[in-house]
């Protein structure tokens, strides 16, 4: 069995705790537009793309998705979480010295993110350039998460088959992607619940994370799909 070659970490949420910033950019992009942001709303757009999650709030909120109104509202939405991510970005518990045991363990890492590469470059400024071999953003993919797309193409600039890496994720929608993707899961919920499955691994935060837990969670992913579809 082929060991633990690489880990593709999400970002927003995972290594940074940027979805607070999104929130405060959201509920003003839908104030912006004539009405309220609700919690159910906000919730249905962590993780999402940036085409999707425009697509979800548009419709969420009542409003004709009339392109020249949609892109606006992208413009509106960027800039104004550009001013935010400006400066240092908190990071989520635990996640510095998550990122140095992989470093120091000497496994391949990529940053793997819906966030589109302009701010993805902001954000880097906090995470460290150095900490990644390769990066993959939402708008260098023809789809975002839910998609693998981000993924496959993460492990293929990395030079690895995803089946032999593990993914960190904290939202459903990142979940899915890396899953259907191939990777070992390691869900490290934030802001909103994901669902426990038997093909993953759950922890409370990334406090403590070592290598032996992400072999482990190799072990789980690879053990429920040898055990066929019923299982997953």
């Amino acid at each position: 069995m082929t060991p633990l070659a690489g880990v593709l970490w999400d970002m927003d949420g995972t290594l940074l705790d940027s979805e607070k910033l999104w929130d405060v950019g959201v509920r003003e992009l839908a104030r912006e537009l004539g009405r309220e942001m609700t919690q159910e709303i906000r919730h249905a757009l962590i993780g999402a793309s940036g085409a999707n999650a425009l697509r979800i709030m548009f419709t969420e909120l009542g409003l004709p998705p009339e392109p020249a109104a949609v892109a606006e509202a992208g413009r509106f939405l960027e800039e104004r979480v550009t001013e935010l991510m400006t400066g240092p970005i908190p990071w989520r518990p635990g996640a510095v010295e998550a990122l140095e045991m992989v470093r120091a363990a000497g496994l391949p890492c990529a940053l793997v993110t819906n966030t589109k590469r302009s701010l993805t470059e902001l954000a880097l400024e906090t995470l460290g350039r150095d900490r990644f071999d390769v990066s993959v953003c939402g708008d260098e993919v023809r789809h975002g998460k839910p998609d693998p797309a981000v993924y496959l193409r993460a492990a293929e600039l990395l030079g690895l088959d995803p089946g032999d890496c593990v993914a960190v994720e904290d939202s459903v929608t990142g979940v899915a992607a890396a899953a259907a993707a191939g990777c070992g899961v390691l869900v490290v919920p934030c802001e909103i619940p994901v669902p426990v499955h038997l093909s993953r691994v759950h922890r409370e935060s990334l406090i403590g994370l070592s290598r032996n837990d992400l072999d482990e969670v190799l072990r789980t992913g690879r053990a429920v799909a040898a055990s066929g579809p019923a299982a997953t």
